[in-house]
């Protein structure tokens, strides 16, 4: 989705809600929406909370559109042309309706209600979306995550993930990231976040268990519905800061209320962003604008999509400044981990040259490695493997992704011999142009032994490193 709507900070009559507070009840602000055009020529509206001059982020969400529900027929529902992102992820999640994504990794997709696609824009993705010819009404959200610094210019990617519901007493919960209600999304992302669907059961309070380090945004779909002790109408965003470990949910309406709960530790990094662009500073934008406005191969190219590529935007007369989170006013409690994060940090990768191997690091621990074998100009892939301890949490993706960008740095060619590493470069055409076919046994590799286990294609999960 992009960003053509003017930031404007708003709330309630113009000044910050909040409610009566209960004893040990958060302190709730009310964020309202304001409408804005989506970008294309049908020009959809949507209802913009995220950003505002109150409030920039929610951990590290920064966007948020809630749109429809809107009758195709009478709309034309939406047609999003080609258009690129950089420094952020995007999340796509329906209430109903369909909508066609493609972009330029050559992933074509169908977005449907209560299933996640999220793309990861990093140093430079570009993509459409157009509702199909089977949407009749088309309910939804669009969200934005910031990329923290370290991880802004990793390559472009795209996930699909059907969560299961969740039934709790009075709600019924899908967690599409991070982890809520018992159950954990395995969606790999760059900072502890949490985002669900929940239905609340008419006239039910459900009390759920979070992440004290989290602050939390509640956007109500239907409602009205009461978080901690304010009353939220749709559309409209509560926002809790972090120091609550319970987040009480009322639904005061006589029929099924539908919520979208985020959260995230506070993203401590000032961003600056500009249509679908975020980087840290003016310069950053100015960059992404020319290269997109150049056709630079930074967005590569979206095929199958019968449209104009969007233009960007003209810049303002000024310098646009680098913006962050406020301050919390509540107390923050001791940092705790999130279930898919393993600590607050974020694993990082080493290059271990006498070993020959990449090794991912997470706070300080050794959590899973990469072994290559360099033949001339060539660095021959032929084994990865993770820990058991950090299984399941993308950790493989991460490491093969740093080390490829190191070894096409160095001017090396790539020979992907393990087949996770293969499987890798299928999916990422930016570093095709460093691959070399590899086989089984390749020089100097012969008898190393790759397995196919449950963490992916080629990745051995094996008992904790030493």
């Amino acid at each position: 989705m992009s960003n053509v709507g003017t930031e404007r900070g708003e709330q309630r009559d113009g000044v910050p809600v909040a409610g009566g507070r209960g004893a040990g009840a958060p302190h709730v602000d009310v964020l309202a929406p304001r409408d804005v055009p989506l970008g294309g020529p049908r020009a959809m509206r949507v209802r913009r909370t995220l950003p505002q001059r109150a409030r920039t982020l929610i951990g590290a969400w920064c966007f948020a559109d809630h749109y429809g529900p809107d009758d195709v027929a009478d709309t034309g529902g939406m047609d999003v042309a080609r258009h690129p992102h950089t420094g952020l992820q995007t999340v796509s999640w329906l209430f109903s309706g369909e909508i066609e994504h493609r972009d330029s990794l050559g992933s074509h997709a169908l977005v449907r209600p209560g299933e996640l696609n999220l793309i990861t824009g990093g140093y430079g993705i570009s993509h459409s979306e157009v509702s199909t010819a089977r949407d009749t009404v088309l309910h939804g959200v669009q969200l934005w995550v910031a990329l923290p610094e370290r991880h802004r210019h990793t390559a472009r990617d795209f996930q699909h993930h059907v969560p299961e519901p969740v039934r709790i007493a009075g709600a019924e919960v899908r967690v599409f990231l991070g982890s809520l209600a018992g159950d954990v999304s395995p969606v790999a992302m760059f900072t502890p976040l949490l985002g669900a669907e929940i239905v609340l059961r008419p006239g039910a309070t459900v009390t759920l268990a979070v992440e004290p380090g989290f602050e939390h945004g509640l956007l109500v779909d239907t409602g009205p519905v009461r978080m901690a002790d304010t009353l939220l109408r749709p559309a409209e965003l509560g926002y809790a800061s972090p120091g609550h470990d319970t987040l009480t949910l009322t639904n005061e309406s006589d029929g099924p209320a539908r919520v979208v709960l985020l959260g995230g530790t506070p993203f401590e990094e000032r961003i600056v962003m500009w249509w679908n662009f975020i980087g840290r500073s003016h310069e950053d934008i100015v960059r992404a604008r020319e290269d997109w406005r150049n056709a630079s191969d930074r967005f590569g190219a979206v095929e199958g999509y019968d449209g104009d590529r969007l233009p960007a935007p003209a810049l303002p007369n000024a310098v646009i400044a680098p913006r962050g989170p406020p301050r919390a006013t509540d107390p923050r409690p001791p940092e705790r981990t999130s279930p898919m994060i393993q600590s607050p940090s974020a694993p990082t990768v080493e290059r271990v040259a006498d070993r020959h191997r990449y090794v991912i690091l997470v706070d300080g621990k050794r959590a899973g490695l990469t072994a290559y074998r360099d033949r001339g100009e060539q660095r021959v892939f032929f084994h990865t493997e993770i820990d058991y301890a950090f299984a399941g949490q993308g950790l493989a993706a991460r490491l093969i992704q740093e080390a490829l960008t190191d070894v096409r740095a160095s001017g090396r060619r790539v020979v992907p011999v393990c087949p996770y590493v293969a499987k890798y470069l299928t999916r990422h055409e930016e570093l095709r142009g460093h691959r070399r076919p590899g086989h089984p046994g390749g020089p100097g590799v012969a008898g190393d032994r790759v397995e196919v286990t449950a963490e992916a294609p080629g990745v051995t999960v094996s008992p904790p490193l030493t």
